[in-house]
């Protein structure tokens, strides 16, 4: 409640799960702990979590270690899930949740398991007009630069040799664990 600003905030979630249950979980919610929720919101900025009483956020970054266009690829409405707690706030009624971060970190797999310069599989996911997303096996999605692709002559737009769901055979390039980058080139189409 905040007079001042002729503000007051109810919660009706907090209002079923039960007086002081609430306070109980922020109690003993702690950081570290891997908890099950419902998700009972999906944004463009990620998915809440009801916790029992009390609402955790799963920011979209969070969410998986790979690119993430929007939380609904990842979960729905309804659905039962186990998350990591990263912060507990109880000032600010904020719990900080994570999905990604119960799975092993495939950027750490990557660089132990490749080397500039092997040929991978991969799945292409997204055709963008300066070249294409292709995903690993391990779920790391890498950049295929337009200009690492040999156009054949008269053919201008790079969706008429990839598309979507196509599985190619990719180089590695580059990988850049800090900043998660990786780079591919294009060696054929299957």
């Amino acid at each position: 409640c905040e007079p001042s600003q002729e503000r007051i905030v109810l919660s009706e979630r907090a209002a079923l799960a039960g007086e002081g249950r609430r306070k109980q979980l922020f109690l003993a919610l702690k950081d570290g702990d891997v908890v099950s929720g419902t998700v009972t919101n999906v944004t463009e900025f990620g998915a809440f979590v009801d916790l029992g009483g009390v609402e955790g956020l799963i920011h979209v970054s969070e969410l998986s270690w790979g690119r993430v266009q929007h939380p609904c690829e990842v979960l729905h409405i309804g659905q039962t899930v186990q998350t990591l707690v990263l912060q507990v706030s109880e000032e600010n009624a904020r719990v900080a949740l994570s999905l990604k971060r119960l799975h092993s970190n495939p950027w750490e797999i990557l660089v132990k398991r490749y080397n500039p310069g092997d040929i991978v599989p991969a799945t292409v996911t997204t055709v963008v007009r300066y070249g294409a997303f292709a995903r690993l096996d391990e779920g790391v999605e890498g950049l295929i630069h337009i200009s690492s692709i040999n156009l054949p002559p008269g053919v201008r737009e790079l969706e008429k040799i990839v598309e979507p769901r196509q599985s190619v055979q990719v180089r590695i390039l580059h990988i850049d664990t800090e900043r998660r980058r990786l780079g591919l080139g294009l060696v054929t189409v299957e």
